[in-house]
């Protein structure tokens, strides 16, 4: 049948209908069910991507009994007190300190410190859970205005530390932790030295675990390794069936927010009307890594880890899971040579945010989509060699590696690119495996005398029972946010701590 003919006068254009015969049919019956959604790329089924993606989630997190959330706390509450005994020895800590504990270690990105000086430590193997956790040796939170920071000799995102900012007392405390220069005019200038804070930092701890150690208290965890990586002490702790790593950061605090990010603030951004400028602006860290080309003993880098908890908040569950699914299979792919880090992709993530609109991002059924699209970014910024710090954009966190290692790199993401199906089912063995091992660890025995809340003891065991029963139940409501703890040193035992802006 021939198509209908319609005259538009106003144009002298014919317009050509669509066939009855069409039409009819598109109605019918005989309509064939709709394609199932491919990816381009790799011919991926999207349904199946999203599935084990969900799969993936599911044995990645993990939930806590009551037995976990005890083993969880006692290993806070005795590297806390061990924070105490060390600000004890010299004095050099704040007495009245503010930690921020974050969920996954250093190796997992959740601050920008370079991976290439930390020895190799597998969840499963090594570890079953994993906590950063950054501890000032110097505050400064008496500034309003916007911090200032000498970067004369860094590059951007980095800056040096000149004690000319604390007073006479702070200055005598730390100068045998600082570089010495000496200025023309005879004036003495000290460079708070990130390496030699660090080393102060390993020793003191090992003094602390030494006396710890020489009288053991039951239920008291075991110290499995104290290790310094590079200027990160990493301890594992033995508590219950559980092992439990703590990467410890000494970092310099600051309230406010540093000149060099103020433009910033200037643009829009995805939180945008959901969490207020000031609890992102709250305060930022120097923590001890340098650039490229930096000098080691001087050199910090700026660090938003506070900033980024916030932020954390307004991202969707369905991109969070995608990212994690993401990180699990490029932390393995890309590790040697380690010139990506979990960060990176963590970056590149908040740029999508700021790049994409909201309600597309909140879509439950598209993590396999935005999957995708991390591996996108990633190949792309490799590509070029662009990696713009999400806080101070003309740093380029991707600059100083060489054509050879950005093209090592995206060679390997194009595999992944080409079959991301078969990758995160590799992905999900490997959290399978490490599952499993920490099952076996289980079954085997407590690695200490840590009672059950469970356990025939009395009365003596419900106050445990109800705090363990209270941080199970923070755990499941606040899913990946800050613990900042306030601790007095004369009395260990009674920590407040605040899970962001909670406190209990």
């Amino acid at each position: 049948m021939l198509p209908e003919l319609e005259e538009c006068p106003s144009s002298g254009y014919v317009k050509m209908a669509a066939p009855l015969a069409s039409k009819a049919g598109s109605a019918g019956t005989n309509s064939k069910p709709p394609f199932p959604e491919l990816d381009f790329r790799s011919g991926a089924r999207v349904e199946e991507l999203n599935k084990l993606i969900q799969e993936f989630t599911k044995h990645d997190q993990r939930e806590y009994d009551d037995q976990r959330a005890l083993e969880i706390h006692t290993a806070k509450d005795f590297i806390f007190s061990m924070l105490g005994m060390v600000q004890k020895l010299d004095q050099k800590l704040p007495v009245a300190n503010e930690y921020l504990l974050l969920s996954g270690g250093v190796r997992e990105g959740v601050v920008d410190i370079d991976l290439d000086e930390l020895n190799v430590y597998a969840r499963g193997t090594d570890y079953d859970m994993d906590f950063t956790l950054l501890v000032p040796a110097l505050k400064l939170h008496d500034r309003n205005q916007p911090v200032t920071l000498d970067m004369r000799h860094s590059a951007l995102c980095h800056s040096w530390l000149s004690l000319r900012l604390f007073d006479e007392g702070t200055i005598s405390k730390w100068k045998d932790c600082c570089t010495i220069v000496d200025h023309i005019n005879g004036a003495t200038n000290y460079f708070f030295s990130p390496t030699k804070v660090a080393d102060w930092f390993y020793d003191s701890i090992s003094i602390v675990l030494s006396e710890i150690q020489k009288k053991p208290q039951r239920g008291m965890p075991k110290v499995e390794k104290v290790e310094k990586n590079g200027t990160i002490i990493s301890i594992i702790l033995g508590v219950g069936s559980s092992r439990m790593l703590y990467d410890i950061v000494p970092v310099v605090s600051f309230k406010g927010w540093p000149a060099v990010a103020q433009s910033w603030l200037m643009e829009n951004h995805f939180w945008d009307g959901k969490i207020t400028e000031e609890e992102v602006i709250s305060g930022f860290y120097l923590v001890p890594a340098c650039s490229y080309k930096g000098k080691k003993d001087n050199e910090w880098r700026l660090s938003f880890a506070r900033s980024e908890v916030q932020l954390k908040k307004c991202i969707s569950s369905s991109l969070m899971q995608a990212y994690q699914a993401c990180k699990a299979i490029i932390i393995k792919l890309l590790s040697r040579p380690k010139a990506i880090s979990p960060y990176h992709l963590r970056s590149m993530m908040l740029w999508a945010c700021d790049r994409l609109p909201a309600n597309y991002l909140a879509q439950e059924d598209y993590a396999a989509h935005f999957l995708l699209g991390l591996i996108d970014d990633l190949q792309h910024c490799l590509v070029n060699k662009m990696c713009p710090n999400y806080f101070i954009p003309q740093c380029n966190m991707l600059e100083h590696l060489s054509e050879e290692t950005v093209m090592l790199h995206a060679r390997k993401l194009s595999s992944v690119r080409s079959d991301p199906t078969e990758h995160l089912r590799t992905a999900i063995e490997h959290v399978k495996a490490a599952n499993r091992l920490t099952l076996e660890l289980q079954r085997r025995g407590s690695t200490t005398s840590i009672p059950s809340p469970q356990s025939d003891g009395g009365d003596t065991n419900q106050p445990d029972d109800r705090l363990a029963k209270k941080l199970q139940q923070l755990v499941t409501e606040n899913p990946g946010k800050s613990i900042s703890v306030f601790i007095n040193p004369d009395d260990v035992t009674r920590p407040h701590f605040r899970i962001d802006d909670k406190f209990f």
